[in-house]
C-alpha cells in the first residue's frame, strides 16, 4: 500500500463521517426534511467516486471504503442511528448503494493497466447518483401523472427526469473521463458514440428504476446501466 492509498483511506472515511454529521446537523438545527438530507447524502457519496479515482493507486485498496460501508450502512439502517439518512419507513437502499459501487469498481477499475474500464463503472454510478436522486425529488414535488408497475409507483415526470439527468451525467463521464488524469489508461470515444451510448443506457436505467421495488433501484440501476454501456462498447 502506497502513501497515496493510505491518504485515500483516511480522506474517504473522513469525508463519509463528515457528510453524515453535516446532514444530521442540517436536519436537527435547520429542520431540513429527511427526504432532502437523504438525497444530499446520496449525491455526495456517489460523487466521491471521483475522489477515489484521484487518490488511490491500487483498486484493491480503493474499494475498501465502499466495501466497509456495506456493513456500516446496514447497521445504521438497522438501528436508525442517523435520522438524516434512515427513517422508520426507509429501505435498505444505502446498503445496496455501497454494494453496487463496490461491485462496479471491483469489476472495471484497473488503474495499473493495461486498460482501465472505470468510465463504465462511473457512468453507471452517475446514473444512480444523479438520475435516481433527482427522479425521486422531482417525482415527489411535481409528479402529477402516476403509473404503477407491480408494487412500484412512479410518475411520468420523475421518469422523464431520470432519463434526462442520467443521459446527461453518463454522456459527460463517457466523453471526458477516458484518457483524463483520473483514468489515463482508458480508451477515449467520440462524442457521437458517447451520446448514443448514454441515451440507450439511460433508457434502460429509467426502465429498471420504474420497475424496481422500493430501495432496490440503488442496486439495479447502476448495474444495468453499466452493463448496457459495457455491451455497447463491445460493438
Amino acid at each position: 500500500m502506497t502513501n497515496s492509498d493510505f491518504i485515500g483511506l483516511l480522506a474517504s472515511y473522513t469525508y463519509a463521517i463528515s457528510l453524515l454529521v453535516f446532514a444530521e446537523l442540517l436536519r436537527r438545527l435547520f429542520g431540513i426534511k429527511p427526504d432532502l438530507t437523504r438525497k444530499f447524502i446520496h449525491i455526495s457519496a456517489g460523487m466521491w467516486a471521483f475522489g477515489v479515482l484521484l487518490l488511490f493507486k491500487h483498486w484493491q485498496i480503493g474499494i475498501i471504503p465502499f466495501a466497509t460501508f456495506i456493513g456500516i450502512n446496514y447497521l445504521l439502517y438497522r438501528y436508525r442511528v442517523i435520522g438524516a439518512m434512515d427513517t422508520d419507513d426507509s429501505s435498505p437502499g444505502t446498503v445496496y448503494f455501497a454494494i453496487s459501487i463496490t461491485v462496479l469498481f471491483g469489476l472495471f477499475w484497473r488503474p495499473d493497466g493495461p486498460v482501465d474500464y472505470v468510465p463504465i463503472a462511473v457512468a453507471g454510478i452517475m446514473a444512480m447518483t444523479w438520475g435516481d436522486a433527482l427522479a425521486a425529488l422531482i417525482g415527489k414535488s411535481f409528479g402529477q401523472h402516476q403509473y404503477q408497475v407491480g408494487s412500484s409507483v412512479r410518475s411520468w415526470e420523475g421518469s422523464l427526469a431520470m432519463f434526462l439527468v442520467s443521459a446527461t451525467a453518463m454522456f459527460l463521464v463517457l466523453l471526458f473521463l477516458p484518457g483524463s488524469f483520473l483514468s489515463p489508461l482508458s480508451v477515449s470515444v467520440s462524442g457521437e458514440r458517447a451520446l448514443l451510448t448514454a441515451l440507450v443506457s439511460a433508457g434502460f436505467a429509467t426502465l429498471v428504476e420504474a420497475i424496481s421495488p422500493h430501495g432496490t433501484d440503488n442496486l439495479s440501476v447502476p448495474l444495468v446501466a453499466a452493463g448496457v454501456v459495457w455491451g455497447l462498447m463491445q460493438i
